[in-house]
């Protein structure tokens, strides 16, 4: 197997995220909010839980709830 050529390293691209969002990549806790609906796909929405009120509204993601897999079932 190749090893990867990508430019891209693990700290160097958390450092940017960090610096981009104000936030640290490193610890942070998240709120994860589930909408059900009856006629499609279940959204969950995650967001810091400490998020300054001018932030609100850019700092989330969200997705269709199968799009989340349980932390234990990943490792």
């Amino acid at each position: 197997m190749n090893e990867s050529s990508s430019e891209y390293h693990t700290d160097s691209v958390r450092e940017r995220l960090s610096m981009a969002s104000g936030y640290s990549t490193r610890s942070i806790d998240l709120d994860a909010i589930v909408v059900r609906y009856e006629t499609q796909a279940d959204r969950c929405t995650i967001t810091p839980r400490e998020c300054p009120e001018r932030d609100r509204l850019t700092t989330w993601l969200s997705a269709d709830v199968d799009a989340f897999v349980d932390l234990a079932d990943a490792r």
